[in-house]
């Protein structure tokens, strides 16, 4: 019983001080590059879908498939130290950076599959919905990254409620409703971790 209870004092200890850590499996580049895709795909959006609220499954179909790549672009830095990584309590942090993000991407998959399945006419809800569930997301991460992510789910939050108060009029499924949050809020995001988890540190004793 004494020895249990030790290895759950250790196992608490051990999630504790992995909550306690800064996360380093997101990178700079990787999530710069996915801004710089939402910002492209709200682009060619009016060549491929000319009338959007005409077009909701074509609409849903090209950003879900970019939320996709993106998704595998930023997760690849994550896999990639996962696997390298021999550090115990590395791989737990990385489980727990996961476990704080994935609940808001659940819930905005199914509150999209709820309205398109009952109220399909709601669907211009859609990408204000997304940007506070993400913001959700972030602001979930922010005891493993640099405290200036905070900014970051500020930005979400805000894009979504504008998006949101816009979503009944003449700019419904705007491409720009997507590709100008997602596209500032990821190179912001870029910036905070380059700026505090990879930029070179100069020692002034040198």
């Amino acid at each position: 019983m004494e020895l249990r209870d030790a290895l759950s004092q250790i196992a608490e200890i051990r999630s504790r001080v992995a909550a306690a850590e800064r996360f380093r499996g997101y990178r700079a580049a990787p999530v710069a590059v996915t801004g710089l895709l939402a910002v492209l795909v709200a682009a060619v959006q009016p060549l491929v879908l000319p009338t959007p609220t005409e077009q909701v499954g074509g609409y849903l179909w090209l950003w879900l498939c970019t939320a996709a790549v993106g998704a595998a672009v930023a997760g690849s830095g994550i896999w990639l130290r996962h696997r390298r990584s021999r550090n115990p309590l590395a791989k737990q942090l990385t489980w727990l950076a996961v476990g704080q993000f994935a609940p808001c991407l659940a819930a905005g998959a199914v509150v999209t599959a709820v309205i398109l399945r009952n109220a399909p006419e709601h669907a211009p809800l859609l990408p204000g919905l997304w940007q506070v569930f993400f913001s959700l997301g972030v602001f979930a991460s922010c005891r493993l990254l640099p405290p200036a992510v905070a900014a970051v789910g500020v930005v979400y939050l805000l894009a979504g409620a504008v998006n949101l108060a816009l979503a009944g009029g003449p700019h419904a499924l705007n491409p720009w409703a997507m590709g100008l949050p997602f596209g500032f809020g990821q190179l912001l995001t870029a910036a905070v971790l380059y700026w505090n988890l990879e930029r070179p540190r100069h020692d002034p004793a040198r």
